[in-house]
């Protein structure tokens, strides 16, 4: 038995969870895929309605909504991942779709996802580099993995996701 530095001789962080071996991922379904987001940059999750087209813009900016008064770009995620685009029920005819709210570089972003699913901790040591068999399209914009009960789980990069090339005005 060690001291615990306040005299009551036992050592209280071995019952305490450590954190800090752990990490946090708001976890999201594309197609049949599970993707984590990390925890740290997700702002919040919500309905996306009423999100206007963007004539022009490149097909993974499925357009623009507004959300408590500020005007977010929303990023189809199955376009960004080179999937082919399918709706959700009722999303076609303008019906709300499962968005995740980014902000970057002082810009708000919604992540349209199929749907979202519980906030995972898992061990740190379980993460896993990109592999090289992983589809090129989604290795450019992944952190690692963590392989999970039969499945993957591919760890986003916000940063890369946010980073898609616009066309500059001639």
């Amino acid at each position: 038995m060690m001291a615990d530095g306040n005299g009551t001789g036992h050592d209280d962080s071995a019952s305490a969870p450590v954190f800090e071996d752990s990490l946090d991922y708001v976890t999201v379904m594309v197609g049949e895929q599970r993707l984590g987001l990390p925890i740290g940059r997700v702002q919040d999750v919500f309905m996306a309605s009423r999100i206007t087209p963007v004539p022009l813009a490149p097909p993974q900016i499925v357009g623009l909504l507004n959300l408590r008064g500020r005007i977010v770009t929303a990023i189809g995620m199955r376009e960004r991942l080179g999937r082919a685009a399918a709706m959700a029920d009722g999303a076609e005819a303008g019906g709300e779709r499962v968005a995740v709210g980014i902000e970057h570089g002082g810009e708000s972003f919604a992540l349209i996802v199929d749907s979202v699913g519980e906030v995972a901790r898992l061990d740190r040591k379980s993460f896993e580099p990109v592999p090289i068999h992983l589809d090129r399209d989604w290795a450019r914009l992944a952190l690692g993995i963590h392989r999970l009960d039969g499945s993957l789980l591919v760890v986003l990069d916000i940063d890369a996701v946010l980073d898609i090339d616009l066309p500059t005005a001639a």
